[in-house]
């Protein structure tokens, strides 16, 4: 007896079939469960917000900010910028689930961006009025999280401001 041979076009159709009907399923069924608050992780003022928090709560404890005579400084290793990149971090998280109100979103995204040129601030300050930080230092890629920070929240900020108009202008035509 001889196998039939089905072509390999009709069983990519099939599993697609499948896979189409398994997928209408699962989106008409669990839908409902999913909260708004993760749809509404689509928003790209939100990815710029999270793109900041992991900036600030994430790789800013992997890479050193300076290192001297061959010791790596982290921003752990400091109580305050340890505690200045944790309210950043807390700041952006807030701003995220805020989404229902632009405007308290602004102001925190605005709040936290004052944050960072704060921190910021203290590592200008570190690196070259102390004595002995420039002779002696050699300046980590940790410096610049606060600047890439800030311009994902500049972004954000510039995101919602066309959302308010947007809603703005949606009103107007009613």
């Amino acid at each position: 007896m001889k196998a039939i041979r089905v072509p390999s076009y009709f069983i990519v159709q099939l599993y697609n079939n499948i896979f189409n009907k398994l997928f209408k399923i699962i989106k008409k069924k669990l839908l409902h469960l999913i909260p708004q608050k993760i749809i509404m992780l689509q928003r790209i003022q939100t990815v710029y917000i999270i793109l900041a928090a992991l900036c600030s709560g994430v790789i800013s404890f992997l890479l050193p900010l300076w290192t001297n005579a061959n010791e790596s400084y982290y921003a752990i290793d400091s109580i305050e910028y340890f505690s200045l990149f944790m309210a950043s971090t807390v700041l952006a998280v807030v701003a995220v689930f805020q989404f229902k109100s632009r405007q308290t979103q602004f102001v925190v995204c605005r709040l936290n961006i004052i944050l960072n040129l704060i921190l910021l601030g203290l590592f200008v300050y570190r690196l070259l009025n102390l004595p002995g930080a420039l002779e002696h230092a050699e300046k980590g890629i940790g410096l610049i999280l606060p600047v890439i920070s800030i311009v994902l929240l500049v972004l954000a900020n510039k995101a919602i401001k066309k959302d308010e108009a947007l809603v703005k202008s949606v009103d107007r035509l009613r």
